[in-house]
């Protein structure tokens, strides 16, 4: 993440979402969701998180367990003790050692409006 980018939403560690998110600005979230969301600028999910759906987002930063499929208008990094099961579109791929990723990944020059289906 850049260092001038802020936080806009937090989603702390002992909060439970059941829903659609649409975030304007970044998201950083430790605690549960299950639905879909789409963040205008940075998704990062914190090492306890747990996401069950697809997320759409300029940039994601993952070190929690991410159950669905993420599209990235740019990066895509997956941090130490990452748990992704679903498919990843975006420009860039980073992965640190000790990501389990389950699921494929499409680069692409183009910038992704839509999140990929969920199989």
């Amino acid at each position: 993440m850049e260092k001038d980018a802020k936080v806009d939403t937090i989603i702390g560690k002992g909060a439970n979402i059941k829903g659609d998110l649409k975030i304007e600005g970044s998201l950083k979230m430790d605690g549960r969701i299950e639905g879909n969301a789409q963040v205008s600028e940075v998704y990062i999910a914190g090492k306890d998180s747990l996401f069950k759906g697809n997320v759409v987002c300029k940039s994601a930063i993952i070190a929690g367990r991410n159950d669905g499929n993420v599209a990235a208008q740019s990066t895509i990094e997956m941090q130490q003790g990452a748990h992704i099961v679903g498919e990843v579109v975006c420009k860039g791929l980073i992965v640190h050692e000790g990501v389990f990723f389950e699921g494929s990944c499409r680069m692409s020059e183009r910038a992704e409006k839509k999140s990929p289906e969920t199989k």
